[in-house]
């Protein structure tokens, strides 16, 4: 398959660490929510959450994503106060016993993302691009850092409603373009494309993204593949999220021959050893 990596954008800088995006990162997922699809509840202690944490970054995570606010579909609303609540002791804890820790974090609300920055954040994963809170793209001006940017229509409460699509590729790549444009102008200089898999999609459109990641090349950025554990993944197999570390692993594979730069995923192991075979491959090719 085509090599898209190179051709992008390399490097970002996360608080004045350049870190290469040239072989492909992986970032683990912590979420402290009662009610995400895979993992909701599980790291609501701080203790439970620095455990993860170090086992995300001993198997070999380069960012760890930290998200209060559940965006499955269906998830109901919670207030910016308990958001903050959630994600602020979190980073802050994280980042006093591990101090080269890179920190996502994980909302669509300005003022999460100012309050968890200032505790030792490094990077904003915004599921909405902007489109929730109007103040976010100020925000990440401001605070000058790198900004995962993902499509979504709707918001995660209502989101599977807005699957139609005339031409999922163009449409989403017209998307992309224009807030680029407008960041790039406004003089942010790190931004990360996420497709948003499962977010206002339909399992073929969800495939359909997956083999066709090199349509974006044109915006030269490079691509976060947040694939991990989700419904099309297990619902055509017939089997659960539980049961579904095998397909993310078929699936993260095939995002980075596609050109995905990196994986967002719950086991941080296994997509490591998918990136040291797909290195192996490239480098051997």
């Amino acid at each position: 398959m085509k090599d898209t990596i190179l051709s992008r954008k390399s490097t970002i800088n996360c608080n004045g660490k350049l870190i290469s995006l040239d072989a492909p990162k992986v970032m683990g997922i912590v979420n402290m929510t009662p009610d995400s699809f895979y993992d909701g509840g599980a790291y609501n202690d701080i203790d439970a959450a620095l455990i993860q944490v170090e086992k995300h970054l001993s198997e070999g995570a380069t960012f760890i994503d930290i998200g209060g606010y559940s965006s499955r579909p269906g998830a109901s609303s919670i207030s910016v106060e308990e958001e903050i609540n959630r994600v602020v002791p979190v980073v802050r804890a994280i980042h006093k016993k591990f101090p080269k820790a890179v920190i996502s974090i994980d909302t669509f609300r300005s003022e999460v993302a100012r309050a968890a920055i200032s505790e030792g954040g490094s990077i904003i994963n915004d599921i909405s691009a902007g489109e929730l809170d109007p103040k976010m793209f100020g925000a990440i001006i401001e605070l000058n850092v790198p900004y995962i940017m993902m499509h979504m229509k709707k918001t995660p409460k209502d989101m599977q409603k807005g699957i139609h699509y005339d031409h999922l590729l163009l449409e989403i790549g017209n998307y992309f373009s224009k807030k680029v444009n407008h960041l790039h102008a406004s003089g942010v200089k790190d931004i990360i494309l996420d497709v948003g898999f499962g977010f206002a999609k339909t399992i073929e459109h969800n495939y359909q993204l997956l083999g066709n990641l090199q349509h974006f090349d044109f915006l030269k950025l490079p691509m976060l593949a947040g694939i991990s554990r989700k419904s099309m993944l297990y619902k055509p197999l017939n089997t659960s999220t539980e049961q579904a570390l095998n397909a993310t692993t078929a699936a993260n594979m095939i995002a980075l021959q596609n050109g995905a730069n990196l994986l967002r995923v719950h086991d941080v192991k296994e997509a490591m050893e998918c990136v040291t075979i797909y290195n192996l491959t490239k480098q051997n090719s």
